[in-house]
């Protein structure tokens, strides 16, 4: 596999890690302690801070900041200007930093351009976050999560695909994936073809 591509405009500070395959893009920031796996892409102005942690082909888009207390997992896609938090309660005049709220976005999740997702939450394999949502408490696998604050209003499939039918069996139109519904969770009973 091929070394890291890092953009003559970023920086990549002395004690961060970055895998094989990693493309870093203009004006991004990737600091001490951070790791990123292999095959990840980082877009545009992304800032990576100390201690977080990104899992294999992990695609950033523009415009994101993944502060302390982040990790995610393999495979997550996270949208244009996409944000984290780190602290519940922010203050200019007081200083939080051992207060800092662990967010673990699990493999597969993908979350859209301009969400919003508050400290302290985990977003669950494969959950689709859609645009503009505000997450607020823990997501489940495979939840389709839309609003301020974010509701769940269907279920997605691990191929991306929104999932149709009165429930609670369901199967994928695009990968022939089946799933059955029962307290509030989907959980997988029939691999896709993808």
């Amino acid at each position: 596999m091929s070394a890291p591509m890092i953009h003559a405009s970023a920086y990549v500070d002395e004690g961060a890690v970055v895998g094989a395959g990693t493309r870093i893009w203009h004006f991004c920031h990737v600091m001490p302690g951070a790791v990123i796996g292999e095959r990840c892409s980082l877009g545009q102005n992304v800032v990576v801070m100390n201690g977080t942690r990104l899992g294999d082909n992990v695609k950033v888009q523009n415009n994101v900041s993944i502060y302390e207390g982040v990790e995610i997992e393999d495979d997550v896609f996270c949208g244009p200007s996409m944000v984290f938090t780190n602290v519940v309660n922010p203050r200019s005049h007081v200083s939080r930093k051992d207060e800092y709220r662990r967010t673990l976005v699990r493999r597969g999740a993908s979350i859209g351009a301009n969400a919003t997702i508050v400290c302290g939450v985990t977003l669950g394999e494969y959950c689709l976050v859609g645009a503009g949502a505000v997450v607020t408490k823990d997501v489940p696998a495979y939840a389709l999560m839309v609003g301020v604050p974010a509701r769940r209003t269907g279920w997605a499939c691990a191929c991306g695909v929104l999932l149709t039918g009165p429930g609670p069996e369901y199967r994928c139109a695009e990968c022939a994936a089946a799933y059955l519904a029962a307290d509030d969770r989907l959980t997988p009973t029939v691999q896709g073809h993808r």
